[in-house]
């Protein structure tokens, strides 16, 4: 038995866009990026925390009275929580009716992820398939992620490592060695233009990209495309050059811009930042995709 605790807020089953074939995606919480795009704000802290969908929510006010904290009001809106207040003790949920409440994250051990990943062995082997560790990100629960993989590649199932590379090399280093793919994303090639947008410098990132293609484990490059941020033609020739530095068999995923997570920023009292920002057109994204082909890549636009 393996007692090995990390923080997951889901584990997605018969997932078909995290690498091959039908996955589940094992998504870990906490992350130490600030992407203004991010579209799980519900991953970037590394503890459990309350998430309230107002559009669940009957204003019975029952879970007013058992907080502890006082940290909640009611008014003809619905619910509002005190952020800087609440615990997140779960109180509130437990008392909830319309599960207009719901914990984001909770503790789960290595053998719990498992049991819950052997279910789907079957598709797995039908499909080529596996696990997908992904965020958040898995750089900052390493040893977690390491041992699941360990896990995983005992019973014979594939593993792919879904990362920013944003992390130390040893935890990179303990990931890939249990890793046989790895999902790469890289933002943005100016380091003072990724601290704008992601809250850090990309140094870490490319010196891991570097580390990932020197272990040998084969890299799909992923593209997180933001019109008006790192779209420009400008970043888009450094980034292609700097993936043919590196390695020149590594395919490029772009990844359009898209708002689908924008409703859960509400969930968690946070402002959606690019409120303006318009999703890219055809003609944009095809234009991206001829840029990424003049340097000899592989390039598609995922869906």
């Amino acid at each position: 038995m393996n007692n090995m605790e990390g923080i997951v807020f889901n584990i997605q089953r018969y997932s078909i866009d995290d690498g091959p074939g039908v996955r589940t995606t094992v998504f870990m919480k906490g992350c130490p990026l600030t992407c203004l795009w991010c579209s799980n704000p519900e991953s970037q802290k590394y503890i459990p925390e309350v998430t309230y969908r107002y559009t669940s929510c009957k204003k019975c006010g029952t879970c007013i009275n058992v907080c502890p904290e006082h940290a909640m009001t009611l008014d003809e809106d619905g619910v509002h929580i005190d952020r800087k207040a609440c615990t997140n003790c779960g109180k509130c949920i437990e008392v909830c009716m319309y599960d207009a409440l719901q914990m984001s994250g909770k503790k789960m051990t290595v053998d719990e992820v498992l049991k819950v990943v052997k279910r789907d062995v079957d598709y797995y082997e039908a499909s080529g398939g596996g696990v997908t560790a992904s965020g958040g990100e898995i750089l900052g629960q390493a040893d977690f992620v390491a041992e699941l993989f360990k896990r995983c590649r005992e019973l014979g199932i594939h593993t792919c490592a879904d990362t920013s590379g944003f992390g130390r090399e040893e935890d990179m280093a303990k990931i890939l060695e249990y890793s046989d793919l790895i999902y790469f994303d890289l933002k943005h090639m100016d380091a003072e233009e990724h601290i704008k947008m992601c809250g850090q410098s990309n140094e870490l990132i490319l010196n891991n990209l570097a580390l990932a293609v020197a272990k040998g484990v084969p890299v799909v490059i992923r593209v997180p495309l933001i019109p008006g941020y790192n779209d420009s033609e400008e970043n888009l020739r450094a980034l292609a050059k700097t993936v043919v530095d590196v390695t020149k068999d590594a395919p490029v995923s772009i990844l359009p811009y898209h708002r689908y997570g924008t409703n859960k920023y509400r969930m968690l009292d946070m402002k959606y930042p690019l409120e303006d920002v318009k999703e890219p057109t055809p003609e944009e994204l095809e234009k991206v995709k001829s840029i990424i082909e003049s340097y000899g890549l592989k390039c598609e636009i995922s869906k």
